[in-house]
């Protein structure tokens, strides 16, 4: 697996993020707002963001955000095939996530080098991501699933395992999932409303990501 053998590893992935244990999970409207929220993120002393591919303006904010700011980890989600996985990575994504995984896309993220975190809902997706040489994984949808019931029930039999669940993870609720010692991380839109985005609050923006960081440490692995 050369190429991304370290970024399958959840310390690495750790490394990746910036120590961050809450990764805002941002849908953009347009590359101006992208930004003012990128730079709120860091701000508020966060270090990552996953940029779901969800709206025709989303590549063209990856590609913003990776060129306009330094130190943030710029991660594009909801990848679905091996064109957006191409296209994510020529827009200078740092990491893709999709909220399942296939053989293909692993192997393709493994052959571009580029850190791809598949998604797992069920031990049998578990083994078959193992089975590829992954030892990272999205968890979604986590509230959906009752992941944190998943994460405990899984923690013996796949030792050695990371994760980051994601999918109707409040600021209430991150703090048990982030107590699990298999959780690397979680993703949250919580940092990035709908409301906030639309009104151009960027300071709450900034003190939902100062708060997401004071969580990180207080969880801190």
């Amino acid at each position: 697996m050369s190429g991304v053998d370290a970024l399958a590893d959840p310390a690495a992935w750790a490394r990746l993020l910036g120590g961050d244990r809450v990764v805002p999970v941002y849908t953009p409207s347009s590359v101006d707002e992208a930004l003012a929220v990128g730079a709120a993120l860091q701000r508020g002393g966060l270090h990552s963001i996953e940029v779901t591919l969800r709206t025709p303006v989303a590549l063209e904010a990856v590609r913003a955000l990776a060129q306009s700011c330094p130190g943030l980890a710029v991660g594009a989600g909801t990848v679905l095939d091996a064109g957006q996985l191409e296209q994510a990575q020529r827009a200078g994504a740092a990491f893709a996530v999709s909220p399942g995984g296939t053989s293909a896309l692993m192997r393709l993220a493994v052959d571009m080098g580029l850190p791809y975190l598949p998604g797992v809902a069920t031990a049998s997706e578990l083994m078959a991501g193992l089975g590829e040489g992954y030892r990272m994984f999205k968890m979604f949808p986590a509230e959906p699933i009752d992941a944190l019931a998943l994460l405990k029930a899984w923690a013996a039999p796949f030792a050695g395992v990371g994760f980051c669940p994601t999918g109707g993870i409040d600021s209430g609720r991150a703090p048990s999932y982030l107590a699990q010692a298999n959780v690397v991380c979680v993703g949250g839109s919580w940092l990035t409303p709908g409301d906030a985005l639309a009104a151009g609050d960027w300071s709450g923006v900034e003190r939902r990501a100062a708060a997401a960081a004071r969580l990180s440490s207080a969880h801190a692995n």
